[in-house]
């Protein structure tokens, strides 16, 4: 069976709604998405670092509950586990304070093993990082000479908007390895300055990658390829929480392709008829995960899930 490999950070996500905290959430953008696939029945790896602290513990436990390995997580001695603190605004959209505390040695752990079709996914600031470059890279390499699927979520937020032109010749490298590219508008006006979906597509995105997912909060999602050009709705919803909705269209996006056995050598000639059903899989993760202060699908709504054969 094909598995999903994720790289990136685990963080304690504190919400706070109307000035007090209301949960205390594990979390990290690639890890939300890697949760719910698990909880999905989908075989995944995580790799990543903690510390051994009570919050790594939490963050360990809960990946455990998922039905998760940890046999991939670094926990680092000295240093403490990230916390980031999330205020909520009436719609729902947090507003973030990181606080971390790493130690020098990072990312000490060996990596699973990767075979064709399997579907690697990385993105945030955590795939930019000159600390962690080399085994970020190191995956990747490994990724495109097996002929796995290689999504990328850069998820650039407005804290590191300075460092943007600094950052660009990373961005370009990993957009290279990557099979598919998915971002929210925001990320692409912290980046790029600009808001306009085909021109990002056609200037920045499509020379290293051709299939291209654009998404706007609640508005619309866009979808770019070399054979299709379309725009999909999402149905209104009532959102708790829009705290790891795009993380989860995300898992969405690669439950869609494990169910509708897109493989590598399928990606330049998949019909809109089946990128109208994975994207379906998309808004459906998406929208479960706002309905609570969660970061992850619910129990519930995997279990109504079809099994992937």
């Amino acid at each position: 069976m094909r598995k999903v490999i994720g790289i990136g950070e685990t963080i304690l996500d504190i919400i706070f709604r109307n000035g007090q905290p209301t949960a205390a959430v594990p979390g990290g953008s690639v890890f939300n998405g890697i949760v719910s696939l698990a909880r999905a029945g989908v075989p995944v790896s995580f790799i990543s670092e903690t510390g051994n602290d009570r919050v790594g513990n939490t963050i360990l436990q809960s990946m455990r509950d998922s039905g998760m390995s940890t046999d991939y997580v670094n926990v680092f001695p000295d240093g403490k586990s990230p916390v980031s603190l999330a205020y909520l605004n009436e719609r729902g959209d947090a507003e973030y304070i990181f606080y971390k505390d790493y130690p020098k040695q990072r990312l000490d752990v060996v990596f699973p093993k990767l075979e064709e079709d399997d579907i690697v996914v990385f993105g945030s600031y955590f795939a930019l990082n000159p600390v962690l470059r080399d085994k970020v890279l190191d995956l990747l390499e490994q990724a495109r000479d097996k002929k796995a699927i290689v999504y990328y979520d850069p998820n650039f937020r407005s804290s590191h908007k300075d460092e943007a032109l600094k950052l660009a010749s990373t961005i370009i490298e990993n957009l290279e390895y990557a099979d598919i590219v998915r971002g929210s508008i925001e990320d692409f006006f912290y980046m790029y300055n600009q808001r306009e979906v085909d021109k990002i597509y056609k200037d920045k995105i499509h020379f290293y990658c051709p299939n291209f997912l654009c998404t706007a909060g609640a508005e619309e999602i866009s979808l770019r390829t070399n054979g299709v050009t379309k725009n999909y709705s999402i149905p209104p919803l009532e959102a708790v929480s829009t705290i790891g909705a795009g993380d989860n269209f995300n898992a969405g996006i690669i439950y869609g392709l494990l169910k509708y056995d897109v493989r590598h050598r399928d990606l330049g000639r998949v019909s809109e008829a089946t990128w109208d059903k994975i994207i379906h899989c998309g808004t459906e993760f998406a929208a479960d995960v706002c309905r609570s202060f969660n970061n992850s699908i619910s129990a519930e709504f995997a279990r109504q899930l079809p099994p992937i054969n």
